[in-house]
């Protein structure tokens, strides 16, 4: 028996979650903006700036782990709160950097922070919203945290010009922290524990049997992590390796795109506050683009095969066919306008992704995300110091094109390897 869609309470859920990854974004992007400003004060050069963005990265990746098990073990309440705590102090000590080795340790910190963000979100995802919206609610949130990353720029400069860099974080580190307030006072783990969830809605999000009555959560706390069944996952491995392309793609255009648009394209910083949101504004549309596609082709095809790996597949492969025409056009608003559609593309692979985490790890599902979003970031915390390399040694393009062929690799495991309806736990 099937029941009727109804209630909006997890709704309110959905919008609290996408509060919190506009700010992760916007509390990760803000320092590219800044870099021209800090690399003049402090005369840090491309290479060195490069290992700076890459520290956050780095942590931010090796602590996904920890952060997803700890989500599922805790839950997502008192998790989110303390992480979003941590990280927004983090974000306030960034200004008190002094050099190389004090911006690449707070930022090595901050990541540390950041880093079981996504994955807990995704148990509380998992807790409050049926497989058949799914897709729908990780494009919605991940378009929140573009929209952080498109409205960075032009609030950054806005700050650095009236109040200095400094300030930027301090005022970021508020943000987080108001929002901590509001996730601890509102927000429950499970719908049963929140009283303003109606019956119907619970049954909507659980489902009913044959009686009517609504089916327990089938998602329990575990102390206990099949770390044997999860290595042994071909789901999981493939899954990490489609998201290790898509993430050293995406960091180039949240760590270098100012300098880039600075240095190479001889755009103002004023320009840079307005062209360098671009990207990310067409970010927050591709990634709810590409969750709406999985839920309709899902509901059309009953495949949850077909329905993740095509919105997937296009997506990486639509932005290579924008990304390498960007690297080698002369003109600069052509450049800009090719890397705002390779970005949009990128990002509609991104619900796929998340959606399959929820499919493939089940009860796990922040452990078996937080491996995913862990490769992810790895290949992010490789793409700055790349890309910072080859710039110091003269190409602007060649970083662009390294990206292209990581893609088509990602998309190539997309179609012949990973099998979304294969989980990570039951069949290894």
């Amino acid at each position: 028996m099937e029941a009727k869609r109804t209630g909006r309470k997890r709704w309110s859920v959905l919008l609290l979650i996408s509060l919190m990854y506009l700010v992760t974004y916007l509390d990760r992007a803000n320092i590219s903006t800044v870099a021209p400003v800090i690399a003049k004060e402090f005369d840090i050069g491309k290479i060195e700036m490069g290992f700076i963005f890459s520290a956050f990265v780095w942590s931010y990746a090796l602590f996904q782990i920890p952060g997803g098990w700890l989500g599922d073990r805790f839950g997502p309440r008192r998790m989110l709160a303390g992480i979003v705590g941590y990280w927004s102090i983090m974000t306030a000590l960034t200004a008190a950097a002094s050099g190389v080795a004090s911006f690449a340790a707070v930022r090595f910190l901050f990541g540390i922070g950041e880093a079981g963000a996504f994955p807990v979100a995704t148990r509380a995802m998992q807790l409050w919203f049926p497989p058949r919206e799914r897709g729908l609610v990780q494009g919605v949130s991940h378009s929140a945290s573009r929209l952080g990353a498109a409205v960075s720029p032009p609030i950054v400069v806005v700050i650095v010009a009236t109040l200095g860099w400094r300030w930027v974080f301090y005022i970021c580190a508020a943000v987080g922290i108001l929002w901590v307030v509001l996730w601890y006072l509102t927000y429950r783990d499970m719908p049963e524990e929140q009283a303003s969830v109606s019956r119907a809605e619970l049954a909507y999000i659980r489902g009913v049997d044959e009686q009517g009555n609504v089916l327990p959560p089938k998602i329990e706390r575990m102390a206990i992590l099949p770390w044997g069944t999860l290595c042994r996952s071909s789901s999981m491995w493939a899954l990490m390796c489609a998201y290790f392309t898509s993430g050293y793609c995406g960091y180039i255009f949240l760590s270098w795109m100012p300098t880039y648009l600075v240095e190479y394209r001889h755009f103002t910083l004023l320009k840079v506050g307005i062209f360098a949101s671009l990207p990310f504004w067409a970010g927050v549309v591709g990634d709810t683009v590409g969750g709406l596609a999985v839920d309709w082709l899902l509901a059309r095809t009953g495949s949850v095969k077909l329905a993740h790996r095509l919105v997937a597949v296009v997506g990486l492969l639509g932005c290579v066919a924008c990304i390498v025409p960007a690297a080698l056009v002369d003109n600069a608003y052509t450049a800009v306008g090719c890397l705002t559609a390779a970005f949009f593309f990128l990002e509609c692979a991104i619900a796929p992704a998340w959606a399959v985490a929820m499919h493939i790890g089940g009860r796990y599902s922040g452990t078996v995300s937080a491996a995913m979003n862990m490769a992810g970031n790895i290949g992010g915390a490789l793409s700055p110091i790349v890309f910072g390399i080859l710039v110091h040694y003269g190409s602007w393009q060649a970083p662009f094109i390294i990206a292209a062929v990581l893609l088509v690799f990602g998309a190539g495991v997309w179609a012949f390897w990973l099998n979304p309806e294969v989980s990570a736990i039951e069949r290894g």
